[in-house]
């Protein structure tokens, strides 16, 4: 039985995409999906299930930080017949090559955290995304002719803007690891589903980079976010 999701049995689809923000959820089902239905809003942490050409979707915000996500996946996961998930969020960008806007798949996530071993005992620091997921979602991104960037994260536990020193903690990460980016997320989302079983895969879109001063507009951001949403909500009509 899940504790943090009020959805009745049947409410929730096989196929889940997850971006942080609720109000996201909320934009993606008003927008893009139709006959949809709002199915928990416990915490606020809003679900819709709805139709997205033909095939039924559910879109649920996942919150801030690996532990709101760990909780979040699972439930869906274990309690409720989920499948597969696909992550949609926001990076920041740790090395020139990466502009802001450009749109990230993530490979495998790197976390100097604790999750793995308080959910199973085990000291992991890196996991992978689905294999499957990654290679529809690279063939949709070449079908939709939407630029999509492959490479590993590292899934941190402060906002980069927040840290103390930012640049000493990038300069520490596994250089062979050849980590590109940050986020909080991806690490609980691809660990909790390796744990049981399951498939996930997360698309990013970079709003904000080390490397870069600029700065976005609200239009672009909207523009650009559109690009990584519709890029998984046509790569769920083929998982």
């Amino acid at each position: 039985m899940a504790i943090h999701n009020e959805a009745k049995e049947g409410e929730i689809a096989k196929v889940v995409l997850m971006p942080g923000d609720p109000l996201r959820a909320k934009y993606i089902a008003e927008n893009f999906l139709e006959n949809y239905q709002l199915v928990n809003q416990a915490r606020n942490m809003f679900a819709y299930t709805g139709i997205y050409k033909g095939k039924e979707i559910t879109v649920m915000a996942s919150g801030m930080g690996m532990p709101s996500m760990g909780i979040y996946a699972y439930e869906l996961y274990q309690f409720y017949g989920v499948d597969s998930i696909i992550r949609i969020g926001s990076c920041g960008s740790y090395v020139e090559e990466l502009n802001l806007l450009d749109i990230v798949l993530v490979q495998e996530s790197y976390t100097k955290g604790n999750f793995a071993e308080h959910m199973s005992g085990e000291k992991c620091d890196i996991v992978e995304s689905s294999a499957l997921i990654n290679s529809k979602i690279e063939e949709t991104a070449k079908e939709q002719q939407i630029k999509c960037v492959k490479t590993n994260v590292a899934c941190t536990e402060c906002f980069d803007a927040y840290m103390i020193n930012p640049k000493e903690y990038v300069e520490k990460l596994p250089k062979e690891k050849q980590i590109t980016c940050s986020e909080m997320e991806a690490f609980a989302l691809f660990y909790t589903a390796k744990m049981l079983d399951k498939k996930a895969a997360c698309l990013l879109t970079v709003v904000d980079s080390n490397c870069k001063k600029e700065v976005l507009t609200a239009k672009q951001r909207e523009k650009s976010l559109n690009d990584m949403i519709k890029l998984a909500l046509e790569t769920t009509l083929k998982i």
